[in-house]
């Protein structure tokens, strides 16, 4: 299995983490490359995210499938994944949404690729720095689909985490709209550094 080195995720869900950091370190070449060093996990993320390498699917899985099963004390309890809708949604492969499934396949509980919706077109937030506009652009981009989930226990899972303004608002939604009754969240990695 893939090493990984978990970290806590603290926000307004009941309880998050990342499975590890995404990145070692980074150092711009002369010729103005980066190069750049990631964890285990961060390698095998970055191939499937953007190099649509879905061979990185099933090794990720398993370990997020571990980390479930032995640590994460609500398992028996979650009514379904909820996979964060795309920020590009034209794409023809989407990573977060494929592994959320391969996941709820190997810890048998169901993934509700329909219910959280995507409604305002984002920019790429790896993009923008400034917190403020992070939140604005989030705003009102989230709806649920209906109310399947109200009073009950569900697990949001994304890529990376970077400031927590999108698991925030995901959240926030899920819990004012969907009326959920706790909301956990998981990511792959995380950046080192909050933004």
């Amino acid at each position: 299995m893939i090493p990984f080195h978990v970290h806590r995720l603290k926000g307004i869900w009941r309880w998050g983490w990342a499975l590890d950091v995404h990145t070692i370190q980074s150092r711009r070449l002369p010729d103005g490359k980066l190069d750049t060093q990631r964890t285990p996990l961060g390698e095998r993320l970055y191939r499937l995210k953007y190099h649509n390498d879905i061979s990185q699917i099933s090794p990720i899985a398993e370990v997020v499938s571990y980390f479930i099963r032995m640590q994460v004390k609500v398992y028996a309890y979650l009514s379904a994944i909820i996979p964060v809708p795309p920020s590009n949604p034209d794409r023809p492969f989407q990573p977060v949404q494929e592994l959320a499934l391969e996941v709820g396949r190997r810890v048998e509980i169901p993934v509700a690729t329909d219910y959280l919706k995507k409604i305002k077109k984002t920019p790429p937030l790896k993009d923008v720095d400034d917190t403020q506009s992070r939140k604005q652009h989030l705003r009102g981009a989230f709806v649920v689909a209906d109310r399947r989930f109200a009073g009950k226990y569900v697990l949001v899972l994304d890529d990376l985490y970077r400031s927590g303004e999108t698991l925030s608002e995901v959240t926030r939604v899920l819990m004012q709209q969907g009326k959920v009754s706790k909301v956990f969240v998981l990511t792959i990695t995380k950046t080192r550094t909050k933004r």
